[in-house]
């Protein structure tokens, strides 16, 4: 029996994605494959390789080994080989790819990989067995298919920008790009799910992703709540519109989260905050505290003013009254927790040193610790990959590269490892 953490290494070792993705919905699926160990190999176009590569590489701050942040973050334990799609000979070397691979990861515009003539049909008669999964924002079908998206064009079609922020504000976007996100988990777990089925079938298929679906999806209990009933969610900041006091707070130092979500929760709480006015009779259940939610929330702040966060976290959770910082991404990062769960990272860079950046939030018991592989130069890997995966000797290589069909990066024989 398997006890041991690693014995199973990790969990999508001898799974090939080939990643044609660009920005940021697309390249984040393909990472989070990567981290969980498929062999993930970058498809770029020569010269210049995918648009993100140059977000911020011009920005000193945020710019390292010739990479801005972006790119640094979304390609980390890829390989990149550069190969131009638009002509013959590359698409032929891609078909060749294909045909080892497992998985092809895009989100370009509706249309594209028709022109490419590299779409699920064309792919799946040269590997009947491949899964291709295609992010956009609307999905290949619809009135909208044909538009462009990105992260906020999501967020404001998808109706969660009208339910953010407070009432009488503008609507107001996420803070982090849910949008771009969210298409990329969705497209990890239709990607996760096509291998499952064709595990049982032999059999790929293609996985549509909109990233407005996903947001409407993420709507959740809310979208039912309005389907059932004919009547809007309005904007109510931090707070909540069954659950109070749930909301933020300020202290004396900084501002802290207290969700009150159960009758007992909040008899501690009041126990705690030793507030007269608090302990009325028609506060106990949470009819009587909705009714009450402005005064309840006063009240709530004006003790919680008198002293520190660090002292109101200390007797709130002593209490198992839901309590959380408000942390800003530097305290975020230092926090006991987030190190305790290996969420701050040190992935190496191909020409020295090293990138803090977020972990894998995917903790599997019997899998490898994770290991964190520099994000690639371009065309890096384009000599190993067409040698060791296609077979491809090296006069053949020497052809390509003079035509102008691949590209050749600094240290070219360099392997993911």
């Amino acid at each position: 029996m398997i006890e041991a953490p690693g014995q199973l290494g990790r969990a999508l070792e001898g799974v090939t994605v080939l990643d044609l993705t660009h920005m940021l919905s697309g390249p984040y699926a393909t990472m989070l494959m990567a981290d969980l160990g498929a062999r993930t190999i970058k498809v770029e176009p020569p010269g210049t390789g995918e648009a993100t590569r140059e977000l911020l590489r011009q920005t000193p701050k945020y710019e390292r080994d010739g990479m801005g942040a972006y790119f640094l973050t979304l390609s980390r334990n890829k390989e990149s080989v550069a190969i131009d799609l638009k002509a013959p000979a590359g698409r032929e070397l891609f078909y060749e790819l294909v045909r080892h691979a497992d998985v092809v990861v895009s989100n370009f515009g509706v249309g594209v990989l028709e022109r490419l003539e590299i779409d699920h049909a064309r792919l799946t008669a040269v590997n009947p067995g491949i899964i291709t999964c295609a992010i956009s924002g609307f999905g290949e079908t619809g009135p909208a298919r044909h538009r462009p998206a990105f992260d906020l064009v999501a967020q404001g079609m998808g109706g969660g920008m009208s339910l953010t922020g407070r009432e009488g504000d503008e609507p107001t976007r996420a803070g982090i790009p849910i949008g771009d996100l969210g298409g990329g988990l969705f497209g990890v777990i239709g990607v996760l799910s096509a291998l499952q089925a064709r595990a049982r079938t032999g059999l790929g298929q293609h996985v549509d992703i909109s990233m407005l679906d996903c947001q409407l999806s993420m709507l959740s209990y809310i979208a039912t709540m309005y389907l059932m009933s004919g009547e809007l969610t309005e904007r109510v900041g931090n707070g909540h519109f069954v659950h109070v006091p749930y909301n933020t707070f300020r202290t004396a130092t900084r501002h802290l989260i207290i969700a009150v979500l159960t009758d007992t929760m909040w008899r501690d709480l009041v126990e705690l905050l030793d507030d007269p006015a608090l302990a009325d009779p028609m506060f106990a259940h949470q009819p009587g505290r909705l009714a009450a939610k402005a005064f309840i929330e006063a009240r709530v702040q004006g003790v919680l003013d008198q002293q520190s966060c660090e002292h109101w976290l200390e007797q709130l959770a002593a209490k198992r009254i839901p309590v959380a910082p408000v942390n800003d991404i530097a305290y975020a990062f230092e926090d006991e927790q987030t190190l305790a769960r290996g969420m701050r990272v040190k992935v190496p860079l191909a020409g020295g040193g090293h990138v803090e950046q977020p972990g894998n939030p995917v903790k599997l018991s019997l899998a490898a610790q994770d290991v964190f592989a520099p994000p690639p130069w371009l065309g890096q890997h384009t000599e190993a990959v067409l040698r060791d995966l296609l077979g491809l000797d090296p006069g053949r290589i020497d052809s390509l590269t003079r035509q102008g069909i691949v590209q050749l990066g600094p240290l070219a024989d360099a392997k993911l490892t």
